[in-house]
C-alpha cells in the first residue's frame, strides 16, 4: 500500500497481483480497516461479454488459438527460439507447432507452470469489494471495455506480435515453479523490485492485453484517469491497481512522484 497526499485529501494505492498462492500468508486487517474508513473505493471492472461475442469467438476460434493460412512456428521464431519450445514440448509432451503463440504462452503458464492453481479464494480487489459494502463506501470502476472490441483487438494482432509473449512464457516455465511462491512472498514483504523482475510477473505483463499497444495503453490511461480523478476529490480513496500498472518503469508511481506528490509506502525501483 501506498499512500499519497494531496490538498484535498489522501489517495491509498494497493498494488494487486493475480493468483496469489495459498502459501502466501496474507492478513489483509489492514486493508479492510482502510477500506472501512474510505470514502470511496476504486477496483476493477469485468469486460462486457454478450452472448453475441461467445458466438463471434466460437465462430472465429481458428483465428485465436491457430497460426493462420496453415504456417507453423518455424515460419516465425528464430532457430533458437523454436528450439527452446521444442524442448519444452519434449518435457510436456505437447504439439505446439500450430498453436497461436498467445494460446501457446497461456499454456505453458496456467497448465505447465500451473501459476493460477492452489490460489487465495480473495484477491485485493474482493477483499477491498466486500469490505466497501459492508461499510456502504461508494464503488468506482474505470469504464469497462466492450468483449466485441477485445475479440476485435485480439484477432487483428499478428502472430510476430506474441511472440515476446511466448519467450517471457517460456523463461518462467523453465525457470520453475519456485517463482511462483517466491512472487507472492516478494509481494508481502513488499520487495517490489523482486516481484517486478520476477519472471511470471514479466510473463503476464509481457502477453496480451497488457502488451498490447493500443488495448494496453487503453488500460493503463482509464487507471491514470480515476487516480487522477481521486487525487483532486476530497477525503480518502482507496484504490486497488494492478501492481505492474503502478510500478513499471513511467508508470503511476512514477508519473505522481514527477509531479511532486508526497509518496509514503514501499520502494518500488
Amino acid at each position: 500500500m501506498w499512500t499519497i497526499y494531496t490538498e484535498t485529501g489522501t489517495v491509498i494505492l494497493v498494488g494487486e497481483i493475480r493468483a496469489v498462492p495459498q502459501s502466501t500468508p496474507w492478513q489483509p486487517d489492514r486493508l479492510k480497516e482502510a477500506t472501512g474508513e474510505a470514502d470511496r473505493v476504486i477496483i476493477r471492472s469485468r469486460p462486457k461479454i454478450s452472448p453475441g461475442d461467445i458466438f463471434r469467438l466460437i465462430f472465429r476460434g481458428g483465428s485465436f488459438t491457430k497460426l493462420p493460412d496453415k504456417s507453423v512456428a518455424a515460419d516465425y521464431l528464430d532457430l533458437d527460439q523454436r528450439a527452446r519450445l521444442a524442448a519444452l514440448e519434449a518435457e510436456y509432451d505437447k504439439d505446439y507447432d500450430r498453436g497461436s503463440f498467445l494460446m501457446t504462452a497461456f499454456d505453458l503458464l496456467a497448465r505447465r507452470l500451473d501459476f493460477d492453481d492452489d490460489t487465495l479464494d480473495d484477491d485485493a480487489t474482493d477483499i477491498v469489494r466486500k469490505a466497501a459494502d459492508k461499510a456502504d463506501v461508494p464503488i468506482q470502476r474505470p469504464e469497462r471495455f466492450r468483449g466485441e472490441d477485445l475479440l476485435d483487438n485480439l484477432a487483428d494482432a499478428p502472430p510476430a506480435s506474441h511472440i515476446p509473449c511466448l519467450e517471457a512464457a517460456m523463461t518462467a516455465t523453465e525457470t520453475g515453479p519456485d517463482i511462483i511462491a517466491k512472487r507472492g512472498d516478494d509481494w508481502r514483504k513488499f520487495d517490489i523490485p523482486a516481484v517486478m523482475e520476477n519472471p511470471l510477473e514479466i510473463a503476464l505483463g509481457t502477453c496480451w492485453p497488457w502488451a498490447d499497444p493500443e488495448l494496453g495503453e487503453d488500460i493503463r490511461g482509464a487507471w491514470i484517469d480515476m487516480i487522477e480523478g481521486a487525487a483532486a476529490a476530497d477525503g480518502t480513496t482507496v484504490a486497488v491497481v494492478p501492481l505492474r500498472v503502478l510500478a513499471e518503469p513511467q508508470g503511476v508511481l512514477d508519473s505522481l512522484e514527477t509531479r511532486g506528490f508526497e509518496i509514503g509506502g514501499p520502494v518500488w525501483r
